[in-house]
């Protein structure tokens, strides 16, 4: 599909009136034919006054060039109102009565919906990244990287204001780098933003094969009367375990079963159809590859919601946890045993990838922070919601590890997901899988979706440009995902190794890059900035190249 056949996508409000395209010779004025105007009932048509406002807006758009604001429509063409007419690609131009004014949110929204965009799969492995690092350089990379993210965050907010003569209302972050590096920004900036799209939704089908597996396990314990009674815990009711033999001294009877004798066989056979890695990630195709086809995914965008109950819920599983297991923290510098607790190791890079994904909100902030009513205290929400999702990883990541018991166990058991650490029978921990399960299974489409709109979009100029082909994308996410949860169900290491590349660029090089070359081009680049701004591209390079060698 040629650019001129391209259905049209603008908007009509008070000072806008060009078609959103990036080259400035390629803006087009926004026309709608009269009869196509409708309300928000299909059925109804507006009034001649709003298709002569729409004749009025074309004429003064055909006479106007986007550098030229000589011939901008007058004040009297615009109405003082802020209705705003909206050209869909099916044809229609809907109005959307009370302007941008109706859908502006408070800061307090505005600061929530950043801290649930953020809080995701990351949090699970927080507390395995602690012990990557050790305890007190832990926490020291938690409040850096969170600096250091937030700023570069705050770079891509500010990189739209940077552009002269060029309306960037309704411009994204590709959209940026597009303008200041042509196609290799705009490319660069899409392949590296599917990455992190294709990882999430790769280290769901872990982590969905993990809960299915458990859910499914307490499940069947529970119908067949089969318990399980494992020496470690804490007053004998909060158990945890560990799935390394060689950290637990104890395995042969850290975990024992009671079966009745004509139960054995039974087991069997739902052990060899019932497994988190040869089975399960199999069964998950049949739910979750037809989800993937939907034309439209906005039957799952209303339960977006579960996103922040579980992650309440497991703010609360963690209290409750640490509470009943207490805290098991030993410093002995000079007279260190199997329990010692190291303050500092060299495996921290793997915690600043964790962390990296962890942070990273940089691909679509632009559109969040459009919605917030006051627009001047943007830099004062972002800075609120980070420390908030900081806080929130500081606290899982803390109490989840000082309340590892060692002894019996070494923090060493950590799992990457801090989940695994509590058998299948923890009833608590059954409610937090099943949440987070289901949650998943409505999320996973969207992320789906995104991947398409992206791709899509870019190649056939359509999101959906026929079944066949949405069908052959979805095959091989699904296949990504069934493969790593086959043979490599690590979600720590998965985390890491995506986040440090979608991070190289968009969070760490492409922020970094347009800063420095917008004040370039103003002639306002100062060697402090440079060498600040350039320290950060090599800190993104060293994250990524960290992951490989530690």
């Amino acid at each position: 599909m040629d650019e001129d056949s391209k259905p049209l996508l603008g908007s009509v409000r008070a000072g806008e009136y060009y078609t959103d395209s990036l080259d400035p010779k390629q803006r087009r004025p926004f026309h709608v034919e009269p009869r196509n105007i409708v309300e928000d009932d299909a059925q109804e048509r507006v009034s001649a006054e709003a298709a002569a406002l729409s004749s009025r807006v074309n004429y003064y758009g055909r006479l106007t060039a986007s550098s030229d604001r000589l011939l901008a429509p007058p004040d009297h063409v615009i109405p003082s109102f802020e209705d705003i007419y909206i050209y869909s690609p099916l044809g229609t131009a809907f109005k959307v009565q009370g302007g941008d004014s109706a859908a502006k949110n408070p800061s307090i929204v505005t600061i929530f919906a950043i801290w649930n965009t953020m809080m995701g799969t990351s949090i699970l492995s927080i507390p395995w990244g602690i012990k990557q690092a050790g305890f007190t350089l832990g926490i020291i990379i938690i409040v850096l990287m969170g600096l250091l993210t937030l700023y570069c965050c705050y770079r891509v907010l500010k990189s739209t204001k940077s552009i002269p003569y060029v309306d960037t209302s309704d411009w994204e972050f590709p959209d940026v780098c597009k303008y200041y590096f042509g196609a290799f920004g705009k490319w660069s900036s899409l392949i590296f933003s599917l990455v992190s799209l294709i990882g999430a939704m790769v280290v769901y089908w872990v982590l969905m094969s993990n809960f299915l597996f458990n859910t499914g396990k307490f499940i069947y314990n529970y119908v067949h009367n089969v318990s399980t009674s494992d020496i470690y815990g804490t007053n004998g009711t909060d158990r945890v375990i560990c799935p390394y033999p060689d950290l637990d001294p104890n395995r042969n009877r850290s975990t024992l079963l009671y079966y009745d004798a004509g139960e054995n066989s039974t087991s069997q056979v739902f052990d060899l159809w019932w497994s988190k890695t040869n089975t399960i990630p199999f069964y998950l195709i049949i739910l979750l590859l037809p989800l993937l086809n939907f034309r439209s995914a906005s039957f799952f965008a209303r339960f977006t919601f579960l996103g922040t109950i579980s992650v309440v819920y497991l703010i609360f599983l963690v209290t409750y946890k640490a509470i009943r297991l207490g805290f098991h923290l030993e410093f002995h510098w000079f007279n260190s045993s199997q329990f010692f607790v190291p303050e500092f190791r060299s495996l921290f890079v793997q915690l600043s990838g964790v962390l990296t994904l962890a942070f990273f909100i940089h691909n679509c902030i632009i559109t969040l922070m459009k919605s917030n009513r006051h627009q001047e205290n943007n830099v004062r929400d972002l800075s609120l919601a980070y420390l908030l999702v900081g806080l929130t990883y500081l606290y899982v990541g803390v109490l989840i590890f000082a309340a590892f018991p060692s002894p019996p166990l070494s923090k060493e058991c950590i799992e990457p997901n801090f989940l695994d650490n509590f058998p299948s029978s923890d009833i608590l921990v059954f409610i937090a899988r099943t949440f987070l399960l289901f949650q998943m299974t409505t999320v996973y489409p969207l992320l789906g979706y995104l991947v398409r709109v992206q791709l899509m979009g870019q190649i056939f100029g359509d999101h959906y440009p026929g079944f066949l082909h949405v069908f052959f994308l979805n095959i091989v996410v699904v296949g990504a995902g069934v493969l790593t949860a086959r043979f490599y169900p690590n979600i720590g290491s998965i985390i890491r190794y995506s986040g440090a590349i979608c991070g190289l660029a968009l969070v760490f090089v492409l922020p970094s890059l347009i800063h420095m070359v917008s004040l370039r081009r103003r002639g306002e680049l100062r060697w402090p900035s440079a060498l600040f701004h350039g320290f950060l591209v090599l800190l993104g390079v060293a994250n990524l190249f960290g992951q490989f060698f530690m």
